[in-house]
């Protein structure tokens, strides 16, 4: 898809919170809980996790898991965690995962404890984990930088429906499909959200947790709702921010992600517009998403070339403009992107598509979107019918305010259209039937995770309750609304449930 959907934390991330500690904090081993696990899982169910100190305060571990569920007894794979131990009086662990699909939750708790409130680090050991297939877990591995820079960000200028651009982004799709397969191996068949599911719930008994809590981010509440759906009377306190919807096809979600990328993108326009320093002064948000696409369309036929030697074209401009509006406080970054491209830098362009893709000055720092196709292509099925496809494209260039510099919107998923393993799960509701409440958060501003996907995960889980924040960016909790905050807060530690709220 177009616009996977990335970390659920804003674009401008917390720094590492470090600590000091002349004396090691020893080593803890958990005391798993394998009552009711069949034997032949107990092995992994029962395993003894030994958490030692690392970076700030925290605990990182590492734990094994089947490589394919149905084979417990066949070949291991390892998965990376990290704990942050409760500072005061400990009620349980709450297991968090910050989405992508392809994010660290390793890195994502170790920058950003912060984001969880004080009460939730005084009750519980926090725990995340970097999902099989991701970061430093036995990771999917595609390209090396170079090549992987030309995948992503490859723009060629070539006419929307001609054979020639056809050919180019196929051939493009199947190269990285095929090398995602050679390079990773048996893997590549077993890291979609099921497998994971399993995963988690392993590491909930591993760590001595009869029930699961759980904060979920984004792709994260679709772990945490698979896992509801899978199991049910495991779940303990759970709440899922930045809410997909399970029972949608990839085409709708593609169709959502850009008509509320487009609302998002006419609402900072609004905004800039009311700024003296707005490169659109004087223009409606009509005549600047107009300006915008000119601006692409030029990207693509004359790339700019920035003092590190690499190019700005559309696709590395369309990235930033993507990355930007995950979060308000980066559209001040945005509007520098704009005026620099102006006067022919391209350097706040090209740091906004970097950060969002998890590349550094000398190369990716992650795996992220080597795991959003690897995921996601096990997760669904696309379409591939031309005809059909060509009918998906004219529904996103209706709803997308950029579509005039769109030329590849036929051309649907390329790459899991060519994957090697086909999709194992389809979209379906979830039932979760005999789960306790779920809270389920949603932002009407949301132009990643749509607030009508939050609405609708609520409906289909039996005891779902909604908590709106009416704002702009991605997810809603620790954003300094106190009427969320606090609800979400008190329901995790005390178990009070909320009714369903509506907060500016």
């Amino acid at each position: 898809m177009r616009r996977p959907l990335a970390a659920a934390v804003a674009l401008v991330t917390a720094f590492l919170l470090v600590g000091c500690s002349l004396v090691p904090a020893p080593d803890v081993t958990s005391s798993p809980d394998v009552r009711g696990v069949p034997a032949a899982l107990r092995d992994f169910y029962g395993q003894r996790i030994v958490w030692k100190a690392c970076d700030g305060g925290f605990r990182c571990a590492t734990a094994e898991a089947p490589l394919d569920w149905a084979e417990p007894a066949g070949k291991r794979i390892e998965l990376a965690l990290t704990v942050h131990p409760a500072a005061g009086k400990r009620i349980g662990t709450l297991f968090t995962n910050p989405g992508g699909p392809g994010a660290s939750g390793v890195e994502f708790l170790q920058r950003s404890l912060s984001l969880f409130g004080r009460s939730l680090q005084q009750q519980y050991d926090i725990v995340s984990w970097d999902p099989r297939g991701v970061g430093a877990s036995t990771a999917v591995e595609c390209y090396g930088t170079r090549a992987l820079d030309r995948f992503l960000f490859s723009d060629p200028d070539l006419p929307e429906g001609s054979p020639a651009l056809r050919q180019e982004v196929e051939a493009s799709a199947k190269a990285f499909a095929d090398a995602c397969a050679e390079r990773s191996g048996p893997l590549i068949a077993h890291v979609g959200t099921a497998d994971t599911v399993r995963d988690l719930d392993m590491l909930r008994a591993a760590v001595g947790s009869p029930k699961l809590d759980y904060l979920g981010f984004s792709y994260g509440t679709t772990i945490g709702a698979q896992y509801a759906n899978r199991y049910p009377t495991t779940v303990g306190r759970m709440v899922l921010d930045g809410a997909t919807d399970p029972a949608i096809s990839t085409f709708q979600e593609s169709l959502a992600n850009a008509q509320a990328f487009g609302n998002a993108l006419r609402t900072y326009l609004a905004d800039c517009l009311r700024q003296q320093d707005c490169p659109f002064r004087g223009q409606t948000v009509t005549q600047a998403t107009g300006t915008i696409t000119d601006l692409l369309l030029s990207l693509r036929a004359s790339p700019i070339r920035t003092t590190s030697g690499r190019v700005v074209n559309s696709s590395v401009l369309r990235t930033a403009i993507d990355a930007a509006l995950y979060d308000r406080s980066s559209w001040q970054y945005l509007t520098q992107a704009f005026t620099e491209l102006r006067n022919g830098d391209g350097t706040t362009a090209l740091a906004l598509a970097d950060n969002y893709v998890e590349r550094g000055p000398n190369g990716y720092t992650g795996n992220l979107f080597e795991a959003i196709y690897a995921v996601n292509c096990l997760d669904a099925p696309v379409a591939t019918d031309p005809a059909v496809l060509a009918r998906q494209g004219d529904a996103i260039d209706a709803v997308d305010p950029l579509s005039g510099a769109n030329n590849t919107e036929d051309l649907g998923n390329p790459v899991c259209a060519n994957w090697t393993v086909p999709p194992q799960s389809k979209p379906a509701p979830v039932q979760a039937v005999g789960s306790p409440p779920i809270v389920v958060l949603g932002s009407t501003g949301d132009p990643a995770t749509p607030y009508r996907w939050a609405q609708a995960l609520a409906e289909q889980l039996p005891k779902g309750v909604l908590l709106t924040r009416v704002g702009q960016g991605h997810t809603a909790y620790g954003r300094g609304v106190a009427c969320i905050d606090d609800r979400v807060d008190a329901y995790l530690t005390r178990g009070a449930v909320p009714a369903a709220v509506r907060c500016a």
